[in-house]
């Protein structure tokens, strides 16, 4: 089998927030351009085959309520971006991890998902809704949230290019997370997010940095991470570091943006060929074979329930903070 090695680009971006919908569009041609860069302009060197994008990269969720993010700036998938998106991958035969969505679905009414699609020359390949919403601010709903959710949570994508699997932001401050995807069979877990000051690559606070490098060697995987790097008085009330970056399965980064706001790209290769090989013939530090699934009992009860949001017909900061209120006092 030929050996499979290629560049992945993680861009980052620093631009206006859209307060409604039609305003989507001129950011979507942006990093249209933007992907269309990075595969150009490093074609003499190993080829760009993946380019991620950050959380919130098409809109952010600049409203409280559910109820005014379905007014004013949630979109259905597939749409006009999406298409976009499949065009170029198409065209350079790339694979994109877009930048997230405020997706509304028909299927679950007066609900918003935060939605990152993985699109290549195929079209969209998978659909990841965030988990872990970063509560209690944001009053998007989890899919674990909702009763008679069918869709698997964890998608992983089999392409030319390895298997993919991609989580949201705080969704990485979960181990549960990545280790299922990686159970699901990814080799590459892309991290699409907007990690705000004071938790970026400086020190004494690198929450960023560290998580990414923990839950690449945790799971003897490639990491991609993208993340927002956009300025305070582009996506207020936050400040965003970006400090995108590419990590390899025993944790050494491979490359880095300087911490701090402003558009990047970051261009490091991934070498799917010695991943697999390395996970065929280690016994010490596959922690995947190691995991003593039985011994933890904390996973034997529920602290944060599920199917609690399924009539809830405008998820709101008050009602996020309620459940977690319940929840801590039940885990006492």
């Amino acid at each position: 089998m030929d050996p499979i090695r290629y560049s992945a680009a993680a861009c980052q971006i620093d631009l206006p927030n859209p307060k409604v919908r039609a305003e989507i569009g001129v950011k979507t041609e942006h990093m249209v351009g933007m992907a269309r860069m990075a595969v150009e302009g490093y074609s003499p060197f190993l080829p760009v085959k993946l380019v991620v994008f950050p959380e919130f990269a098409h809109a952010a969720p600049v409203y409280a309520t559910a109820a005014e993010l379905l007014q004013h700036l949630t979109v259905k998938i597939p749409n006009e971006h999406t298409d976009a998106y499949h065009q170029l991958a198409k065209e350079l035969g790339i694979y994109i991890q877009t930048g997230t969505f405020l997706e509304e679905d028909p299927a679950w009414p007066d609900t918003v998902f935060n939605t990152t699609c993985l699109i290549g020359p195929e079209g969209i390949l998978t659909r990841y809704r965030k988990v872990n919403p970063w509560i209690p601010w944001e009053v998007h709903k989890s899919p674990h949230d909702l009763d008679g959710y069918k869709d698997e949570m964890f998608p992983v994508a089999d392409t030319a290019i390895g298997r993919l699997g991609v989580a949201i932001c705080y969704d990485w401050l979960f181990p549960e997370v990545l280790r299922q995807l990686t159970a699901n069979g990814a080799e590459v877990l892309i991290r699409v997010s907007a990690y705000m000051d004071p938790w970026g690559a400086t020190p004494p606070m690198d929450w960023w940095t560290t998580v990414n490098r923990c839950r690449a060697l945790e799971n003897t995987a490639f990491v991609v991470a993208s993340n927002q790097a956009a300025s305070l008085a582009n996506y207020p009330p936050f400040s965003w570091p970006g400090g995108s970056m590419v990590v390899d399965y025993d944790g050494r980064i491979l490359a880095q943006a300087d911490p701090g706001p402003g558009e990047k790209i970051v261009v490091a290769p991934i070498d799917i060929s010695a991943l697999r090989h390395e996970r065929k013939v280690r016994s010490g530090h596959a922690m995947s074979a190691h995991l003593r699934t039985e011994a933890y009992p904390v996973y034997r009860c529920s602290h944060y329930p599920p199917g609690m949001w399924t009539d809830e017909s405008n998820l709101r900061v008050e009602l996020n903070q309620q459940a977690i209120d319940r929840a801590k006092e039940d885990s006492r």
